[in-house]
This record gives C-alpha cells, sequence and structure tokens, in this order.
C-alpha cells in the first residue's frame, strides 16, 4: 500500500492581492466572489424591471379594481391608505377599554375631590369661589340688645382677628402666645392664598368630573346603538347628547 506525501505535506497558501497603495483612496479591492454577487443582484433587478414593462405594455386600460379607490403613487412609489374601516367587533373592543379607563379616571378624580373637601371648611358648596360668603348669625332677643351687640366680646378674641373666617383663636390663648405672630400680615396672606388655590383646584376637578361624566355617557350610549333593535331619537340630555328610545321588542 503506497502512501502520498501530497496529503501529508503542508501546502502553500496562496493569499488574494490586496489593494495598492496608490489606490487605498478607491477603497478595498473586489473580489471574484464580491463580484459574483454584485453581477447577480444587477441581473435579476434589470429581469424584474423587464417584467415590469412589459406587464404595464400590454395592461387593459380600461382595467379597474376596488383596490384602487383606496391606493395611489406619490412620485411613482406607491402608498396605500391607512384609514381602512375597522370590523365592528374591534371598534366595540376598543370602546369598551375606552369606557374602563374613563371609569377608573373618575374614580381617582372622586377621591381627591373628598380629600379637598375634607380640608376645606365648605359652607355654601353651589356657589362660585368669586361669591361665596361665609355667615355668621347671631340672634338676640331685642332691637335694644341688638345695637348693643360686641362682636369682639362675643366671639372672644381680639379685634385684629375678627374679620378672620378661619384660625380666629380666644383671648385665652392669645394671652398664652405672641400677638404679632398671631396677626402677622404676611401669614395670613400665604393662608388665604393657600386657601383659594383649594378653592380653584376643587372646581377644576368638578368640571373635569363633569366632562369625564359626559364622555361615559357617550360612550355607554354608542354602545347601546351598535346594538339590535329600531329606534328613535326623541330629544337631548342637560348635558346636550342625544336621547334614543328602542322599540319595544317581545322575546320569543
Amino acid at each position: 500500500m503506497s502512501t502520498s506525501l501530497r496529503n501529508v505535506v503542508q501546502r502553500r497558501n496562496h493569499k488574494e492581492r490586496g489593494q495598492l497603495a496608490s489606490r487605498e483612496k478607491l477603497g478595498l479591492l473586489e473580489k471574484k466572489k464580491d463580484y459574483l454577487q454584485r453581477a447577480k443582484d444587477y441581473h435579476g433587478k434589470q429581469k424584474r424591471l423587464k417584467a415590469l414593462r412589459e406587464k404595464a405594455l400590454f395592461r387593459n386600460p380600461d382595467e379597474f379594481y376596488y383596490k384602487m379607490i383606496n391606493t395611489q403613487t406619490k412620485h411613482g412609489v406607491h402608498i396605500q391608505k391607512r384609514n381602512e374601516e375597522l370590523p365592528a367587533e374591534m371598534v366595540q373592543l376598543l370602546k369598551s377599554q375606552d369606557k374602563n379607563y374613563i371609569k377608573f379616571q373618575r374614580d381617582v378624580s372622586k377621591k381627591k375631590m373628598e380629600k379637598l373637601q375634607d380640608s376645606l371648611h365648605f359652607i355654601d358648596q353651589g356657589e362660585p369661589v368669586q361669591t361665596r360668603r361665609n355667615k355668621h348669625i347671631v340672634f338676640m332677643d331685642s332691637e335694644k340688645d341688638a345695637k348693643k351687640f360686641d362682636v369682639v366680646r362675643h366671639l372672644d378674641t381680639a379685634p385684629e382677628l375678627v374679620h378672620r373666617t378661619f384660625n380666629r383663636p380666644r383671648l385665652e390663648t392669645l394671652k398664652q402666645t405672641d400677638l404679632d405672630a398671631v396677626v402677622s400680615k404676611e401669614q395670613i396672606k400665604e393662608m388665604k392664598r393657600a386657601r383659594e388655590m383649594k378653592y380653584k383646584e376643587l372646581e377644576s376637578r368638578r368640571e373635569r368630573e363633569k366632562g369625564l361624566q359626559r364622555a361615559e355617557r357617550e360612550l355607554g350610549m354608542q354602545k347601546a346603538l351598535q346594538g339590535k333593535g329600531a329606534k328613535k331619537k326623541v330629544g337631548v340630555d342637560k348635558m346636550g347628547l342625544a336621547v334614543y328610545k328602542w322599540k319595544a321588542d317581545r322575546k320569543r
């Protein structure tokens, strides 16, 4: 049995020629495998263009199909419109999810409104913030006693604190504390400003609650309109939304 040294002796590694130093600005030197890949891609594109030209050449000018209505070309590029109508089941699912999200936001807003109302002594809730006036009515036995009525003595506080509707300590408390610290004008302004900000926040949350309630009502009505049965518009509710009446249908 003869053995050949051809498979034993290591062969010489043949290396491909690299790019010349004077041509490095042109990039890497193209090898044969790169040329084959580029040529194959080029000829494939030429074949597709030839097939498209033949298809356009023999096309029937009277040809029409309904997809042409929702498609168009811009600078030779085919563009398909995306505003296609969704299925009824998908639309109903999306609206139900929107209704659940609105209900969640209403619950969060209601909790915040309750916290604000607990922190504020709200006497006249129906009036706007600008026209709200707190009243303290004192009943007297006769007109003579009413003329002699002294507000400072009745409230048992300092004359400087009579106009206050909150943070109005009695004289015993004022004797134990510094009067100047209690009657500080800057402190009074800061407390009034904070109180007014809370009132404004509460009013804005009330308006937001009305908007969320209207949106939830509208989504509920749209869901009902998608159901079966003959219906008729009978009027408009206090929110400005349409009110419908369904025809009575006897169930079998």
